[in-house]
């Protein structure tokens, strides 16, 4: 029952944040300096192409009148044309959909099976040198600007090394489409080449990504952890006798990752904006260059949708987490 309402507080909350989001953002699109339809029109365009052009696209309304006209389209299931492509903006959205999910969803795996571990092993050697040297680490992944972490990888493991490609998704055509991810596509259709083509694509962007949420979660597994060690239930299960190994893993680990689920979240949500930098560098095909180049050209409508998406998933996927925080901790049922 508790769960239903969690999920219905949620639900009941998401149009008015959606609203205070796109009304933020569709404010500042409008007021910066920049003309789409000159953009649209070229250089050479004449002032009247211009105008017609800005009648076209209702970019003469007064700036309420847009607002209100876009959200009537919104309601009515219409996110607008492309003033680039001049193509609905949802296909485009759509189109790149699939490629950066994998990315996010392949480094969220890959930091959770990083920083959990770390986590544990830092708060069960707390101020010895093995957690110096984690912290440290963790310091220095959170310190780092993701596109200079991103250059630093492609000098070293592409332009030295040679065994990773420096940009792109894959090298030729992709698998047949199932799914949209290269490489469960790949692996459906049995194709083992493509497979290996789009996993030598992928691991870069992933571990860019990857490397400061893994250390957001051992920070978070650190600190459950240290407090798990110092509560009474663990107290009272090493003087009933039980193995270490089955103290920490059974019992302290799934206390402390309640706290780290929260952020896990949280770091769901920075990977898709962290994905516009990493896109923009690694030219990956998804929503993160999508934006980049939304931006550039004045695309509002484009940029309204990408805000409008991003959001909703940040706001969906940390309903998830609460559920699963919720059936986790006995206390909250």
């Amino acid at each position: 029952m508790r769960i239903l309402v969690l999920a219905l507080r949620r639900i009941a909350w998401m149009p008015p944040t959606l609203l205070g989001l796109i009304a933020i953002v569709f404010t500042i699109s409008r007021i910066i300096p920049a003309d789409p339809a000159r953009v649209i029109a070229g250089e050479n365009a004449s002032p009247a192409q211009v105008e017609a052009l800005r009648q076209k696209f209702g970019l003469d309304l007064p700036l309420m009148q847009q607002f209100m006209r876009y959200l009537r389209d919104i309601v009515n299931g219409d996110l607008g044309i492309s003033l680039y492509s001049q193509r609905p903006v949802v296909e485009d959205l759509l189109g790149r959909l699939a490629a950066t999910f994998e990315l996010a969803i392949a480094a969220m795996c890959l930091a959770i099976m990083i920083g959990v571990p770390l986590g544990v092993v830092s708060a069960l050697h707390r101020n010895r040198w093995l957690d110096q040297v984690i912290r440290l680490a963790t310091m220095a992944g959170l310190a780092m600007a993701a596109f200079w972490l991103a250059i630093l990888l492609q000098l070293f493991f592409s332009m030295t090394l040679g065994v990773t490609p420096v940009q792109g998704r894959i090298d030729g055509w992709g698998p047949d489409q199932i799914t949209g991810f290269y490489t469960i596509d790949a692996l459906i259709n049995g194709d083992g080449e493509t497979f290996g083509k789009a996993l030598r694509y992928l691991i870069l962007p992933t571990a860019t990504l990857a490397i400061p949420a893994a250390a957001t979660i051992v920070r978070f597994t650190r600190a459950g952890v240290l407090n798990a060690l110092s509560s009474n239930f663990v107290f009272y299960q090493t003087a009933m006798g039980l193995p270490r190994r089955t103290i920490i893993w059974k019992y302290i680990l799934r206390s402390a990752f309640i706290g780290t689920l929260t952020q896990i979240g949280l770091v769901f949500g920075n990977l898709l904006a962290g994905a516009v930098v990493i896109e923009t560098v690694f030219s990956w095909p998804g929503l993160g260059l999508f934006a980049y180049n939304s931006i550039l050209q004045s695309d509002y409508n484009a940029i309204m949708a990408f805000t409008l998406f991003t959001g909703s998933v940040f706001i969906v996927v940390n309903l998830l987490i609460d559920i699963a925080q919720t059936l986790l901790d006995p206390r909250t049922r």
